[in-house]
Order: structure tokens, then sequence, then C-alpha cells
């Protein structure tokens, strides 16, 4: 049950904006968020993108954001 509550998987149509993407989002597993836009920002250095959420409130009222980092394959 702690992995189910830790997604948060979403897609839709995005744009990009300097060090910004928005996501118009399509489906999600979270209803709430159809029809809105998810904001992360990102950074990319040599192999890796960094992507960062906005704080959030999460379900037990502590603040949370998630910190991605995705290295490239060679």
């Amino acid at each position: 049950m702690g992995l189910f509550n830790s997604l948060g998987p979403y897609t839709g149509p995005y744009r990009v904006d300097g060090d910004t993407w928005i996501t118009t989002v399509d489906v999600s597993m979270n209803p709430a968020w159809v029809g809105t836009e998810q904001t992360r920002t990102f950074q990319i250095g040599g192999d890796r993108l960094q992507e960062t959420s906005p704080w959030m409130p999460r379900p037990d009222n502590r603040m949370a954001r998630a910190v991605i980092t995705y290295q490239r394959v060679k």
C-alpha cells in the first residue's frame, strides 16, 4: 500500500516554458487532477534530468514534494 500511496501518474499534452513543463491532465490516477494543469520544474545536467514538483499537502496533513532524477542509459 505504501507504493500505491506514493504514486501520482497522469498524462496529457504538455508545453515547456523555460525550466518548467506544464501538463494539461487528460487521464490521472487522481480524478481531481483531470482538466487541471500540473507544473513541474526541471534541470538538465550532463546525462541527468531532475524533476521537482511543487509542495503539496498529503492526506496526513504534512507537506511533501517529489524530486526525481532520471539518468540517461548509454
